[in-house]
């Protein structure tokens, strides 16, 4: 009770402007309560969000071109069925969400005339429906106005099983309504602790041109190759995978913005490569997730012609032992959910496999500035954080446990039980730091009588949602995968339902459900289903942290870095990029210093 009325307190002192935002957000840090948390605090009494950008330009365009490098460049630009984040970043330079999440996790309007708060009426006391208002005056790019309609259309095509929409899950447990040509209700099946949900980031596609492909024609339509949205910048043309071409958008609805007056977005090559083009050469003006050593970075900085920006989000380099077996066909579909892997499903071969992982050198000598070793799957915000994992290496201890489950070694030193070997592919994508860490997993593994094959494949591929392709990571035909994920918001509850059991990736819905693992657990299943309702910031951080656990110590799942994004940009390029959102997210206050 004391430590509420301390807080309404100062609640009012930032709304009557006489304690800071920065210094309010300081004090609720101190007491254990994460930032996005505390400016989510401010917003439900109706406090404004600090502005995304201080940047005031007196007028559209005059920019020229920005040269932009994506070594993986975008396949499909349907944010709908982008199963990657490169399809994300491609996706966002046409279109738009409601709002986004900015660098200090404030979450900001964008097609929103404004956020919603108890204040305004926005946020139901019950917490079971929010209400938006759109903004007016926004049209597509072919000039057709943006209303309700589109929002209500989005949900529709999103929740459309036939559809296979990646975005599904953010609509999950929720109804919309329309309730004039520009306000919409997001009405919940139960209260919701997080009520921006994942909903409101994402990206709007327009219900004139997407109407007749809903459900089972969606992959038809034109305009999945030929964006058409909001955004800053028009489309221009697309070559999947190589280049995409955009223009300024001269009816943006943002004031004088963009700065640019074209955009070129190469693919392909290597993220080495793509930070030499922005940090020595100077030739790009902008390089996307740059995976590269540490080390390699500094020396390239010391070119002067770009710097490196790391921005702190929540994103996971991990580990994914398969639950399934691949090499098992059930209805002409491998790692089917319903088989069990003959191997991993031996605790004891997990466990020795996550003693065999050296997250400290990973760091050390490949990551460095860009990420830290961690034993969890969440870290950011700390709240979330679990306590109670600790990392450990020990090709000691691993040897001990799987000699005592029986697992002896045979020919050529390898281990095997029952006419089982313990002869293991792990695929990733091709990539210098990832396969430095796969060469690091490999010679522990071997001490410890494990065999371990690498595969690598072009990332175009690896993440690419082509169902017909058996090298993407939805399919995981493969004993063990390593990949990056993004939480995409500060709130773990869509970066968690990558574990539940409905999201499992399988034929039936394209390979787009989010659970790549395959990784079943009841009580895992029952305290998501129990952190979707529990408003107790405290009781709901609780079973994030249960979850955390759960999925991490049975050991099919093994983090190794908490990963920062980390993007190459010439030196007089301002782009407040956000650790919460894709690069392009913030497209339209880029800009150049003069």
């Amino acid at each position: 009770m004391k430590h509420e009325r301390r807080l309404r307190g100062w609640i009012e002192q930032v709304r009557e402007g006489r304690l800071p935002r920065r210094e309010f957000l300081g004090r609720l840090g101190a007491m254990g309560v994460a930032a996005p948390m505390a400016s989510l605090m401010l917003l439900d009494a109706g406090i404004a969000q600090t502005p995304a950008s201080a940047w005031k330009p007196t007028r559209r365009g005059g920019g020229g071109l920005l040269r932009m490098l994506y070594w993986q460049g975008p396949t499909l630009l349907n944010p709908h069925f982008a199963t990657g984040t490169k399809d994300e970043e491609g996706s966002r330079i046409f279109h738009e969400p409601l709002a986004y999440w900015d660098a200090e996790a404030n979450l900001v309007p964008v097609l929103a005339a404004e956020l919603p708060s108890r204040e305004n009426g926005g946020i139901a006391a019950d917490g079971r429906s929010v209400t938006w208002k759109l903004k007016r005056g926004v049209t597509w790019h072919d000039g057709a106005p943006f209303t309700a309609d589109d929002v209500l259309f989005n949900w529709q095509f999103a929740t459309d099983d036939a559809t296979a929409a990646v975005t599904g899950g953010n609509y999950e447990g929720v109804k919309v309504e329309k309730l004039d040509t520009h306000t919409v209700r997001f009405v919940f099946a139960k209260p919701a602790p997080f009520w921006p949900g994942g909903y409101s980031t994402v990206q709007m596609i327009p219900r004139h041109l997407f109407a007749p492909y809903l459900g089972a024609k969606s992959r038809e339509a034109p305009a999945n190759l030929k964006p058409v949205g909001t955004g800053p910048y028009k489309f221009v043309d697309f070559k999947p995978g190589d280049m995409l071409r955009a223009e300024l958008n001269p009816n943006y609805h943002q004031p004088n913005k963009p700065f640019f007056d074209r955009i070129e977005l190469k693919g392909g090559g290597d993220a080495t490569s793509a930070a030499r083009a922005v940090l020595q050469s100077g030739e790009f003006d902008h390089a996307w997730n740059l995976l590269v050593e540490d080390e390699v970075l500094k020396r390239m900085e010391a070119g002067g012609k770009g710097r490196v920006n790391f921005a702190l989000g929540g994103s996971t380099e991990a580990l994914y032992l398969n639950c399934t077996d691949p090499a098992v066909d059930v209805q002409g579909e491998r790692s089917h959910h319903s088989t069990k892997h003959p191997a991993f499903s031996d605790p004891a071969v997990r466990q020795a496999l996550g003693l065999l992982v050296d997250r400290g050198a990973v760091q050390e000598f490949i990551f460095g500035r860009a990420g830290m070793a961690t034993p969890n799957f969440i870290n950011n915000p700390a709240r979330f954080r679990s306590p109670n994992r600790k990392a450990e290496f020990s090709v000691e201890k691993a040897n001990a446990l799987l000699e005592g489950a029986g697992w002896k070694r045979g020919e050529g030193g390898i281990r095997e039980k029952g006419g089982r070997k313990l002869k293991f592919l792990f695929q990733t994508s091709i990539n210098a730091p990832r396969q430095k860490v796969q060469g690091i997993v490999k010679q522990a593994c071997a001490k410890a009588g494990i065999d371990i094959e690498l595969k690598t494949v072009v990332a175009s591929v690896y993440f690419s949602s082509d169902v017909a392709n058996p090298d993407t990571y939805g399919k995981f035909y493969a004993d063990m995968q390593m990949y990056n994920v993004a939480q995409g918001r500060p709130d773990p509850d869509r970066h968690m339902q990558r574990f539940a059991s409905w999201e499992i990736a399988e034929k039936a819905n394209k390979w787009l459900g989010v659970n790549l693992l395959r990784w079943r657990n009841d009580e895992y299943d029952k305290t998501y289903r129990a952190a979707e309702v529990e408003l107790d910031p405290v009781k709901r951080a609780a079973l994030f942290v249960r979850m955390n656990d759960l999925v991490c110590n049975d050991g099919y799942l093994i983090p190794l870095m908490a990963r920062h994004n980390v993007s190459g940009v010439a030196n007089k390029l301002v782009a407040p990029i956000s650790g919460w959102s894709v690069d392009t997210a913030t497209l339209a206050d880029w800009h150049r210093e003069q």
